[in-house]
Order: structure tokens, then sequence, then C-alpha cells
């Protein structure tokens, strides 16, 4: 399994991408607040989001509640930055393995990426480029790190391998 972890969304569409990400494969998604949208049940159903009860989601008040509840965080975490001294094909992701994106304004925290430098990576663009979107940048994450460790318990084939 991965964790995606969303510092401080700010847009709702990228949330909602992203959870539908997080449903088709299995990764738990963690929100820290403050979140730049509604995630009340009314609020969703009023989204037409039909795939959110496949969502395994949690939400914090602050990454230091996170790391209160989720100790095993420190242990296996990346963090995702266009400012990141190396490429995500570096990276190697386990099983159970933490992926923080920050807001879409800012990205993540200064002092948190100093503070986790050897962890940063980012996802290789031409120069000049700002960034990818930040849904795009968890699916690119998400299915790399499914893939280094064999696409545990999503499908191998779709419906045309008997034909």
């Amino acid at each position: 399994m991965v964790n995606i972890v969303l510092v401080e969304p700010e847009i709702p569409q990228n949330c909602g991408n992203i959870a539908r990400t997080c449903a088709a494969t299995r990764s738990r998604l963690h929100l820290v607040e403050p979140l730049g949208f509604d995630i009340s049940e009314k609020a969703v159903k009023r989204a037409g989001l039909d795939y959110w009860p496949m969502v395994d989601l949690r939400v914090y008040p602050s990454l230091d509640g996170l790391f209160a509840e989720h100790p095993e965080a420190m242990d296996d975490l990346w963090l995702a930055t266009t400012k990141a001294p190396r490429d995500y094909s570096r990276a190697a992701f386990r099983d159970g393995c933490w992926l923080f994106f920050g807001k879409e304004t800012a990205g993540l925290p200064e002092a948190f990426r100093m503070a986790h430098y050897d962890r940063c990576i980012r996802i290789p663009m031409r120069p000049g480029a700002r960034s990818l979107n930040l849904a795009n940048s968890v699916a690119v994450l998400a299915y790399e790190a499914l893939k280094q460790q064999g696409f545990p318990d999503l499908s191998g084939e779709g419906e045309m391998a008997g034909l």
C-alpha cells in the first residue's frame, strides 16, 4: 500500500482526482489541514464523487498531528517538490511508503523539506516549466511506487486479455 499525503491542499478538483487515483490503487489518502474546500458528506454527494466510499481517507489538523498518529511515516517518507536535487527514479519505494505533496500555490513548507533533504524527489520536466498539476504528480509517483512493488492487489489484466 502507498500512503498519499496532501499538505494543505487548496483546489477541490485536484483532491477529487487524487481521491479517485487512491480509490483505484488502494492507496490511503491523508489530508493535512487547513483544506481549501469542504469534504463533508453533503459536499461530496453534491460533487458527484461516486468513488468516495472506496477512498481510505484520514484527516489531520497539522503535520505534527499526522506524525503523532503515524510515527512510522518518518521511516519511509518521500517529499515531492520541484526544488529537489534528484528525480524520483532514484527512490526505492517500499510497501507502506509515504508520499508527501504540498499545496498548489506554495508546495511543501521549506522547513519540512530541509529537515528531510535526502528524501526530496522531483518529477523531471523541461526548464522553465513551473510544475505539473498536483493530481498528475500524485498519479506519476503513486504508480511508480506501485510498479516497484509489483502492483500488489491490483488487476494485471484487462477484459481483452482473454480474446
